[in-house]
């Protein structure tokens, strides 16, 4: 079970191969992702023990050097943000539709692991970025209340960092808007 999760955000694509090559050489980690995301970002996601977590991420931002944009470590990540992050999470029935969207994909991912902490929503999805302009967002469904508390404490997270871009709670979406999500 993995108990961490840690990013490396990188300007360079180059240097995001050696960072990556650098994290998995540090520690016993599993690789979550490792790609390019938009606009010309490197991004490496792993998973593991909490220590072996932190010194991957550690040596990875050292060895990203100017190329750092951004870290994060998650101890303790909600088991469901796994899932949300590759795209397997399954909801088959949307109630309340929750998005936060922000600048960074590490808040995001910090914010998603709040969001679901904070109150009894499903996540649907973590886009990571991808034709985002850089940018990403989690999607989540609930009650209106639980939907409204998790947005809440997600935006919390990531407007503390300054990367907020928007938060929206729809009570009762249309359910073409689940097609439009997954």
């Amino acid at each position: 079970m993995n108990k961490a999760i840690g990013g490396v955000e990188l300007s360079s694509m180059a240097r995001g191969f050696d960072v990556t090559d650098t994290m998995l050489k540090t520690a016993p980690i599993s690789l979550v992702l490792a790609r390019t995301v938009c606009p010309g970002k490197y991004i490496v996601l792993v998973s593991g023990e909490v220590a072996d977590v932190q010194a991957a991420v550690e040596a990875g931002a050292s060895r990203g050097s100017v190329s750092l944009v951004d870290r994060f470590v998650i101890p303790n990540i909600h088991p469901d943000v796994f899932p949300a992050i590759s795209g397997t999470a399954v909801v088959n029935k949307l109630e309340a539709l929750g998005i936060v969207e922000a600048f960074s994909v590490s808040a995001l991912i910090q914010g998603a692991d709040a969001a679901v902490k904070a109150a009894n929503v499903r996540l649907i999805e973590v886009r990571l970025a991808m034709a985002l302009g850089g940018k990403a967002f989690v999607t989540m469904t609930g009650s209106v209340a639980a939907v409204d508390t998790a947005v809440a404490a997600a935006a919390e997270v990531v407007g503390k960092r300054g990367l907020l871009v928007e938060k929206v709670v729809i009570p009762q979406p249309r359910p073409e808007l689940l097609t439009e999500i997954l």
